[in-house]
């Protein structure tokens, strides 16, 4: 008789482990399908996104801030890197990411099998062990969780050497001369910051006006301003539709806003655009689950399916692609299962972060969204080269940004750019989740020095109240 779960989780990202986490704390009997070898846990983001990007990141990082000792009266003579060494540190990480994975599955009694995942028919996953063999378990439920794989782009076709992809990137033994960046969104301009500070000559390609397009105007404005005063050359409104390679390296050719022919070459290039639902092969057509046009699974605001039963959180479906997001979707699925009392999620609550050097951190509506909403904005700016404590740590470009609405003063946006953005941005959306007001936010006490005044002093500046500009 096939073994009987309250809940099957299908892939072991951060949407799939936190809802068997969770599961298993609420007393459902857990299981979770992971196809990657060696039940290696996290899923894309632990093992080839989020957790490896920002440990080579920490590491390009530490190396340029060396690079800058005198200014703190330290001196560094000889400073140089060694790439293979860099790698491994980030190969730790992952493994003790992953390894940290495991033990939660173990804690919470969730049961892991190892491979590949397909629903044969209610209640029923069919599971394909290495070396070809099967297994069916029964389930009452069943939770997508399988995320997103990188998109094949027509015509930019990766070879892992001289082109290549976010996967690729992340298992290079070496650091280019110099390269070209397609796409600038977050894995962009993150490979962008981490192999610039290795020294690699390095040119954004983006075919928006502005680089991490999704962020305020401003915001991508200050980052290319920063971008270009540390070597990183940043080109906008280019469609790139060509490539050619050599020994020597890659050309890429395509035209301008204006119609202009335009043509780059490097030794190599990084294609950082495209992400596509991981479903294939899933047994969705054993169901009723329905398939957006965009290749996402249609889901309700709880994450269910049109198949009863079955859920779908993460990449696979059309909200943010985010880790943090997919998390939460899974607690919800879960807690809605075991009986507790849930709400939708406010996708407008939804933390952006983007790690590249200045960091990048949002939550809420732009400006320009606010206005197109039909808001009567009112905004507040704080540089953090007016800030004691960004002198203290050398880091002093960017800014902090509120936007509030007139009539009622609430904070409907908080946008940051500058040292630790992507901490920073934890208060607003603790402040934002109990509708503070940009008054509000201003008369709270922040400690001095902190960076964090920054969001007290631009929160002030809403009213024209900043103290130090």
């Amino acid at each position: 008789m096939a073994e009987q779960f309250d809940v099957t989780i299908i892939g072991s990202g951060p949407g799939g482990y936190v809802a068997a986490v969770r599961a298993g704390q609420l007393g459902l009997k857990v299981a979770i399908v992971e196809k990657e070898k060696e039940a290696r846990l996290g899923g894309t983001c632990g093992l080839r996104g989020c957790i490896p990007t920002k440990a080579l990141l920490q590491s390009a990082h530490l190396y340029e801030k060396a690079g800058h000792f005198e200014q703190f009266g330290l001196k560094v003579e000889g400073l140089s890197y060694d790439f293979e060494k860099v790698q491994k540190y980030k190969n730790d990480v992952v493994a003790k990411n992953s390894a940290g994975v495991t033990y939660l599955m173990k804690k919470n009694g969730a049961k892991v099998f190892n491979g590949f995942g397909k629903i044969t028919g209610k209640g029923k996953v069919e599971i394909t062990l290495d070396g070809g063999k099967t297994e069916t378990i029964e389930t009452k439920n069943i939770i997508i969780a399988t995320g997103s794989v990188v998109r094949p782009i027509p015509g930019f076709e990766t070879d892992g050497k001289q082109v290549v992809n976010s996967d690729q990137i992340l298992e290079l033994n070496r650091v280019p001369k110099s390269m070209l960046v397609l796409g600038s969104g977050a894995v962009g301009v993150e490979f962008a910051s981490v192999y610039s500070r290795f020294g690699c000559e390095t040119t954004v390609i983006e075919l928006m006006d502005k680089i991490v397009p999704l962020e305020d105007a401003e915001v991508s404005k200050e980052l290319q301003r920063v971008f270009k005063k540390r070597g990183i050359n940043c080109l906008t409104g280019l469609k790139m539709d060509k490539l050619d390679k050599s020994k020597k390296g890659v050309k890429v050719s395509g035209k301008d806003a204006k119609g202009a022919d335009v043509s780059l070459e490097a030794e190599m290039l990084l294609v950082a655009i495209g992400r596509m639902p991981y479903i294939e092969n899933l047994g969705l057509e054993n169901t009723k689950v329905v398939v957006n046009p965009r290749g996402t699974i249609k889901v309700n605001e709880f994450c269910e399916t049109d198949e009863p039963n079955v859920f779908a959180i993460g990449d696979v479906i059309d909200t943010a692609w985010l880790a943090h997001l997919a998390s939460k979707e899974g607690i919800l699925v879960v807690e809605k299962l075991a009986g507790k009392k849930v709400e939708p999620i406010n996708m407008r609550l939804v933390p952006n972060c983007t790690y590249c050097d200045p960091e990048v951190a949002s939550v809420g509506l732009t400006e320009a969204k606010a206005r197109e909403e039909g808001y009567d904005v009112k905004v507040g700016k704080f540089p953090f080269s007016a800030s004691g404590k960004a002198r203290i740590l050398g880091e002093t470009d960017g800014f902090v940004k509120v936007v509030s609405e007139k009539k009622y003063d609430e904070v409907l946006g908080v946008h940051i750019i500058g040292p630790h953005a992507t901490e920073l941005l934890a208060e607003a959306c603790v402040a934002m989740a109990l509708e503070t007001t940009a008054d509000e936010l201003g008369r709270t006490i922040h400690a001095h020095p902190t960076v964090s005044e920054s969001v007290m002093e631009a929160a002030e500046g809403v009213h024209d109240l900043t103290i130090h500009m």
